[in-house]
């Protein structure tokens, strides 16, 4: 019984010195050399400072800002609320979205509107926008800003990022790295 019991705890010390120290220094030390900007979370600088994380959304207070989908913004909230399209709640909360989104955009009643700018992500946390709704919001940008339209236009579209291999997902815009080049712009 005790050559069983010594032998376990060699396994379970020479396992956990393999497994809990040596394994995981090995990747971080891997992923610090081979990709360190993703590695240390997509960290997104400013003038030195970091102002956000390319990966996820951050909210932006003003009419000269682009906004990213409607969600909390809080990392440790993040979910998907799992509503059906044809829940009370969910039509309720697109509808006052909707709402908002005219008046805030002076979108017409009738014109459309991207889905999301109306809902939120999975996760609550998606950092990017179609490009779409980017421009639906460039003349309510512009127009706070003093820029021209045309120009905000030209700044979408210098932002916005193709399908991921050319054939996967949809085009998107990184809010956070709009509004840092629309500051550059201005």
């Amino acid at each position: 019984m005790r050559s069983h019991l010594l032998a376990g705890l060699r396994l379970l010390v020479i396992l956990t010195v393999l497994l809990g120290v040596i394994y995981p220094l090995a990747v971080t030390g891997i992923s610090q050399l081979t990709m360190s900007h993703r590695a240390n979370g997509s960290l997104v600088r400013s003038d030195g400072a970091v102002v956000g994380s390319a990966l996820l959304a951050q909210a932006f207070e003003g009419d000269q800002w682009f906004q990213p989908r409607p969600g909390s913004y809080d990392p440790t909230a993040s979910g998907a609320s799992n509503l059906g399209p044809n829940n009370p709640d969910l039509v309720d909360t697109v509808r006052r979205a909707v709402d908002a989104l005219r008046k805030q955009d002076g979108v017409e009643t009738g014109d459309p509107i991207p889905a999301d700018a109306v809902t939120t992500s999975g996760s609550n946390l998606d950092p990017d926008i179609t490009p779409a709704y980017a421009k639906l919001q460039a003349p309510r940008v512009a127009a706070a800003r003093g820029l021209g339209v045309r120009d905000v236009l030209a700044l979408i579209d210098r932002q916005t990022t193709g399908r991921t291999f050319g054939f996967l997902g949809d085009p998107r815009v990184n809010v956070l790295l709009l509004n840092l080049a629309l500051e550059r712009l201005a």
